[in-house]
């Protein structure tokens, strides 16, 4: 009888060893397991924000085809002007402070 309780201890510890080995040390371990879940949640989380630029990238070339929209954005994305037409830049106090601030 005194057996039994003994080899029944023994299995047990030999149960909680396997289950200690495998949730720790194993290279399936529990913690990589979570590790790879947050790097492709973040993952995930990127390619998603990737696709919504690409959409807007995709739409301002759609734009671009027509001339007005092209003359539009060159004028105020790289400050492009007319023969004999003035350009007035009108700029927001808070972007005033931050450019002064910098070094």
């Amino acid at each position: 009888m005194g057996y039994l309780k003994y080899a029944k201890n023994i299995y047990l510890i030999v149960l909680t060893l396997f289950v200690v080995w495998m949730l720790f040390f194993d290279t399936n371990s529990f913690q990589i397991h979570q590790e790879l879940s947050k790097e492709i949640d973040q993952l995930q989380y990127e390619k998603a924000q990737l696709e919504k630029e690409i959409s807007k990238d995709q739409d301002l070339l759609k734009a671009l085809e027509d001339p007005k929209e092209l003359e539009r954005y060159a004028r105020e994305r790289y400050g492009m002007q007319k023969e004999n037409e003035e350009v007035f830049v009108i700029e927001h106090l808070d972007s005033i402070k931050k450019q002064n601030e910098e070094p």
